[in-house]
């Protein structure tokens, strides 16, 4: 096969587009890459469909422009081109759109798939080492597909809601996401920037921008944040509220380990034991087994309030929300009563879970919805992982834009019009 209807078949041009010459500049060396420059034509008295009506038109004039290409062999290649203006009687000049190359962009449609496959998986700029550009323009293009892909995302299915925040720097710098729990793989529908009650009106002006409606939604799953509650009750009055099971038993872990700090001061041998306490029976390590077996001897309020948190865990067994309910006032009681100080003069050790008892039981219906549908946040702490990593890939977003765009890239389930790479058997 003759060279140049080799590589226009490779490219899959289609008339009036055709490969006119191919130049290679060998800079020499061993590890010095080259340069390939496709070039490319069509025959005079060609004519193109106008832009805007698609009526086949004259072609008015022509410029050359050039577009980065995928690598031939280890080698940069670009695509060269005079692309044409059509004279259209009703639309006038107009600059044709060619077909292998998004409109305004310095790449073609095959490099910039390959840019979006690979940036899900690495650094960007270590991403922009390996295609040799720099990063802004790789984020450019990335920022532009993924915002061309969300505006043809459809929410108007969207009926549960699960919310969560993730870190997006330090000094307490966050996002908000809201995920659609899913039964294969959950979506990411929107990052918010920020914690705030604002995020939740943020979510409901998108959702209405995709073809959802904020009174369709009748579950949300989230923490005990006031912010997000407030939220919820401004956006989505008429949704159920499920306060996220483990996120209530992070709130008890917290006020063990804050029993643990209290006595620590009295009992040195509570030292180094945080784990231990947090853990439970079945994967305590023979060693911490031990530690806590000898404090748990000792009758130490650290113990106690160990104990109480295993029971506590019991709750998410039941199957019944009756039960559970009278499960949970049982337990807030008890910790209650066991909370008290014996005198006026005895500090009470027990007081974070006194403390934390009192706030299940003021949110124990949020608790409780959990056994309507067994709804909980835990996809949410999958994209969360997926998300801190890509973070520490990166070594940190300092842009919230860059950051939030990953995000949708990852997590998004997002549809991108690029030809596919991956071939499937």
């Amino acid at each position: 096969m003759e060279i140049h209807a080799l590589f226009q078949a490779a490219l899959g041009l289609v008339p009036p587009w055709q490969v006119v010459g191919i130049d290679f500049k060998d800079p020499g060396g061993g590890e010095a890459r080259g340069e390939l420059v496709i070039r490319l034509d069509f025959p005079r008295g060609s004519r193109f469909a106008c832009p805007q009506c698609s009526s086949s038109c004259p072609v008015h004039d022509a410029s050359e422009k050039r577009w980065r290409h995928l690598d031939f062999f280890q080698h940069v290649a670009h695509l060269q081109a005079r692309v044409p203006r059509t004279n259209c009687p009703e639309h006038g000049v107009l600059l044709v759109s060619v077909p292998w190359a998004r409109e305004g962009s310095g790449f073609t449609m095959l490099f910039e798939a390959y840019v979006m496959l690979m940036a899900g998986e690495m650094p960007m700029r270590a991403l922009a080492r390996v295609v040799g550009e720099h990063d802004t323009r790789l984020w450019r293009l990335v920022m532009a597909h993924v915002q061309e892909a969300r505006t043809r995302v459809d929410m108007s299915h969207v009926e549960q809601v699960a919310v969560d925040e993730t870190s997006r720097a330090k000094r307490h710098q966050y996002v908000t996401l809201f995920a659609e729990p899913g039964a294969e793989q959950a979506r990411v529908l929107f990052v918010a920037d920020g914690a705030s009650s604002q995020t939740f009106h943020d979510f409901a002006a998108d959702l209405r921008f995709h073809g959802g409606d904020p009174e369709k939604i009748r579950d949300v799953c989230m923490d005990m944040s006031e912010a997000f509650q407030k939220g919820a009750a401004e956006t989505v009055p008429q949704a159920a509220i499920t306060f996220d099971r483990f996120h209530v038993m992070k709130l008890v872990n917290d006020a063990v380990d804050q029993v643990r700090r209290r006595e620590r001061r009295d009992w040195p041998e509570l030292k180094n034991t945080r784990y231990a306490w947090l853990s439970n029976p079945q994967h305590l390590s023979n060693d911490q087994r031990v530690v806590i077996d000898l404090l748990s001897s000792l009758h130490l309020k650290t113990a106690k309030a160990y104990q109480m948190r295993l029971v506590l865990q019991d709750l998410w067994s039941y199957r019944s929300a009756a039960w559970a309910e009278k499960y949970l006032t049982r337990w807030c009681a008890w910790v209650k009563r066991a909370s008290r100080s014996t005198t006026l003069l005895e500090e009470n050790l027990l007081e974070p879970m006194a403390r934390v008892a009192r706030t299940l039981r003021a949110n124990a219906r949020g608790i409780l919805n959990y056994f309507r549908h067994r709804l909980t946040t835990a996809v949410m702490e999958g994209i969360n992982s997926l998300v801190q990593a890509a973070r520490n890939r990166a070594r940190g977003y300092r842009n919230p834009i860059t950051f939030k765009t990953m995000i949708y890239l990852i997590a998004g389930r997002l549809s991108f019009q690029l030809p596919s790479l991956i071939h499937s058997k």
